[in-house]
């Protein structure tokens, strides 16, 4: 009986099949030009604003925008290293 159940068991494979494992790469790798993309802009716009501001006398709390933007910048860089350190 015990035979039987132990038959019955599959055996999943390690690795994903390469057709899936290709579509997933480019999709990671859209999404992450996408980040690049929108880090860059980011960068672009707050430093448009801080001309602006200062242009018009006005003082706001950009830097705290820019530290923002720069960390997701941070974020997006190291992401696929960090799970690739992880998982391999």
């Amino acid at each position: 009986m015990l035979t039987f159940l132990a038959a019955a068991v599959p055996n999943p494979q390690r690795n994903a099949p390469p057709a899936l494992a290709n579509k997933i790469d480019l999709v990671l790798g859209i999404a992450a030009w996408a980040g690049t993309a929108a880090g860059v802009a980011g960068v672009l716009v707050t430093g448009a604003m801080m001309a602006i501001s200062v242009k018009r006398g006005e003082s706001s709390e950009h830097m705290s925008r820019l530290g923002m933007v720069l960390g997701g910048c941070v974020l997006v860089a190291t992401a696929g290293p960090l799970v690739q350190f992880v998982f391999a």
